[in-house]
């Protein structure tokens, strides 16, 4: 059954992250170059989310700061004192009572949550139900809460800790994302109590203060490695590992060829074209987009880059961000490129680096070119127009231009601009002095032994 109800997210992102040892907030440790909390806000979005809350924990300024440049549009609240997931809830209240038909309870520690699982948290509410309760079953279920059910309805959820032996027999575990019917939710959270051993207010309850009132509780199965939360390193390098996987695993499908799939990473961004090649150990870093047909040797390292239709990078080429190549450019070993676009069919093939510059169609750039692109202050751009010939060790000192059919001599500084056409030779006139070398080499060795005397 399709429902089109208004949504409200709410992620619960206040915890501290004490076994993550940093400084920087748990749910700031980033899966796929992304932070956690923004791979669940994603996914809420694209499950229908219509409005977003997110409770952050006190002093967490990194957090606030960060969701207001990337996720505006969400509520921020402030859980003050951590007294449990229920309270954590609570703190969003101004949200809750704005009203919501459905509201969808996250985590901003679980990265790895899909839209369609949210979803399908949310069409069970369009079913009938009043609450969901998303549930998995682990190969070994020790220390979740598990899923008491009752004639095919969620009657309760019991931690372990106070579970008989029936109940750890359960082979479905509490995952702890929820929805409830947004009219249930405050009433339900106001008579959580705080009974237990840590005196916290939990959000498992409301399932039992659910069925007590009246209300239909059902579960929603997902697989274990999407509800997965991260606690520390460990858990976070698993995380990203399903992550990398998966990613793989789509690219091959779409029509990559990743010649040795583990040793490739992918960002949470990276587009992959039909017919691209991936040779072993390349990164991709955010902001990746690789069109049809380019072929990415060994040992390259791409952020923020995109690499035309059949062009060729690398082995160990480095892409920075604003790199913008065009179809059937060559970017060839130990070549850096930061914000230049590179044309259709030119040549870097050998120990350069190209920064703020343009290089255009079918120009040749000689081993050992450097743009000097930063003079300590200022930051300019070098221009090489169409076909240009650039010899090796020529040194480009921006702001400077060479027009198109150019050429510059092998081992020249240029300064000035070089017009179409013409010919620049930027280097000392040479000279040759016969038997100049024998004199000099005696000179030294003799000061050697004067030396070695001492």
């Amino acid at each position: 059954m399709t429902d089109t109800a208004a949504c409200l997210a709410v992620v619960l992102a206040a915890g501290e992250g004490t076994r993550m040892k940093s400084a920087l907030p748990k749910v700031m440790h980033a899966v796929g170059g992304l932070p956690m909390v923004d791979h669940v806000i994603a996914a809420a979005r694209a499950a229908g989310a219509d409005r977003l809350a997110v409770v952050i924990g006190a002093g967490a300024d990194t957090v606030r700061g960060h969701l207001a440049r990337t996720a505006g549009d969400a509520a921020v609240f402030e859980q003050a004192e951590r007294r449990g997931t229920a309270h954590a809830v609570l703190a969003a209240r101004p949200a809750l009572e704005a009203g919501a038909a459905h509201v969808v309870i996250l985590y901003g520690d679980t990265p790895l949550v899909r839209p369609a699982t949210i979803a399908a948290l949310r069409a069970a509410l369009a079913d009938g139900a009043d609450v969901a309760v998303l549930g998995f079953e682990p190969a070994d279920p020790t220390g979740y809460g598990r899923l008491v059910e009752d004639g095919g309805r969620l009657a309760r959820i019991v931690e372990e800790k106070d579970a008989g032996p029936e109940e750890k027999a359960i082979r479905r575990c509490n995952a702890g994302l929820m929805a409830f019917r947004g009219e249930h939710l405050p009433a339900l959270l106001d008579r959580i109590g705080n009974a237990n051993a840590k005196g916290e207010f939990y959000l498992t309850d409301a399932i039992e203060l659910a069925g007590a009132a009246g209300l239909t509780a059902t579960v929603v199965l997902s697989g274990a490695d999407e509800v997965a939360g991260v606690n520390d390193r460990v858990q976070l390098a698993a995380a990203e590992a399903v992550f990398q996987a998966e990613r793989r695993q789509a690219a091959m499908l779409a029509g990559a060829t990743l010649a040795a799939p583990k040793t490739v990473f992918f960002a949470h961004d990276t587009v992959l074209g039909r017919d691209v090649v991936v040779e072993p150990n390349v990164v991709f870093g955010p902001g990746v987009t690789v069109e049809d047909g380019a072929v990415i040797r060994a040992f390259s390292h791409l952020e923020g880059a995109r690499v035309g239709a059949g062009a060729t990078i690398g082995p160990y080429a480095r892409l920075r961000p604003g790199a913008d190549l065009a179809a059937g450019a060559h970017i060839g070993n130990f070549v850096e490129i930061k914000n230049a676009d590179i044309g259709a069919g030119a040549k870097v093939n050998h120990l350069t680096y190209i920064g703020d510059a343009s290089i255009g169609a079918g120009s040749n750039i000689g081993a050992g070119t450097i743009t000097c692109n930063y003079d300590g202050v200022f930051k300019s751009r070098t221009v090489i127009g169409a076909g240009v010939f650039v010899g090796s060790n020529t040194t480009l000192v921006a702001p400077v231009s060479v027009g198109d059919g150019g050429y510059t001599a092998a081992g020249s500084v240029i300064t000035r601009d070089v017009p179409a056409d013409a010919m620049a030779f930027g280097r000392a006139r040479q000279v040759v002095k016969e038997g100049h070398a024998a004199k000099v080499r005696a000179a030294l060795k003799a000061k050697k032994a004067e030396m070695a005397k001492g």
